[in-house]
């Protein structure tokens, strides 16, 4: 079966976000790597990261993925900004690596009306150099579907295959498809014919074998609309029938599959999602 979990909270350091995650059933979780919406984080200590991988052996969550800054954009136009992103990167993949997380989640880009080729070259070009400067590292990059929303490049599949076209380590690139993303973005995965012609799509352009893991979001908006926002598990315009399908497709057999529906502190939506999706199993 597909391993089940949520994004969790770095707050009080990255150890916690394994504690936060086996307190509600986890068996995979996802997280930041320091502060979302700050350029630069503290430094990880030596304790801190003996803390994580000491939880990563005694709570057997597995895998525990990284998502990156939602600041960073190697599409933007703007050539400091774009600094800015390919250093935040590289900085993000020496956490990972510190932390022996397999690959990082990471949203392609906007070309903030470059258009879309020049937007998807600009991506490829900060990649290589991304690359270049982490070389010899083992964390990957896996490229998120998006909704489409503004100028952001992902949102069909063909662009993250044109992606690993123009980067020169395909091999250090993956894939993490989100549900609620695909269904703005156009993908109705509601009916089993409408499942089936998407991942047919999706092994065409990208190859199933490149995806590494699932967001699994309901959608406030509705087909095509190509706005992300997301709901809980069965309250949304997606349904049920979408999640069933994607948990018993032997093809993600064994993947991890994180929510990253709105939650409170005491993560209650969280539970109550995850026993939604167990329900379907």
């Amino acid at each position: 079966m597909s391993k089940l979990g949520a994004h969790m909270s770095i707050a009080g350091g990255v150890d916690q976000a394994l504690e936060h995650g086996v307190s509600i059933g986890c068996e995979t979780i996802q997280i930041f790597l320091k502060n979302n919406t700050r350029w630069r984080g503290k430094k990880l200590g030596v304790s801190e990261v003996k803390k994580f991988a000491a939880l990563l052996q005694t709570t057997r969550i597995a895998p525990v993925f990284a998502h990156s800054s939602y600041l960073i954009n190697l599409a933007s136009t703007n050539l400091s900004f774009l600094r800015r992103s390919i250093f935040g990167l590289i900085d993000e993949i020496v956490r990972a690596e510190r932390l022996g997380v397999p690959f990082i989640v990471m949203h392609p880009g906007s070309h903030l009306g470059a258009g879309e080729r020049a937007g998807l070259k600009t991506i490829a070009h900060s990649l290589n150099e991304v690359f270049r400067e982490t070389s010899g590292g083992k964390v990957r990059i896996a490229l998120e579907t998006t909704a489409g929303q503004g100028t952001n490049l992902g949102c069909r599949f063909e662009q993250l295959a044109e992606i690993f076209e123009l980067v020169d380590q395909p091999e250090r690139l993956a894939v993490c498809v989100d549900t609620c993303h695909i269904f703005a973005a156009g993908y109705d995965i509601r009916t089993p014919r409408g499942y089936s012609a998407t991942m047919r799509e999706l092994d065409q352009t990208v190859g199933h074998k490149q995806i590494v893991a699932f967001h699994l979001n309901d959608s406030k908006k509705p087909l095509g609309s190509r706005v992300d926002r997301h709901e809980h598990i069965g309250k949304g315009l997606l349904g049920l029938d979408a999640f069933r399908h994607l948990l018993h497709d032997p093809r993600w057999r064994n993947l991890p599959m994180v929510l990253e529906t709105p939650k409170s502190d005491d993560l209650h939506e969280d539970v109550e999602n995850l026993c939604v999706l167990r329900s379907l199993l």
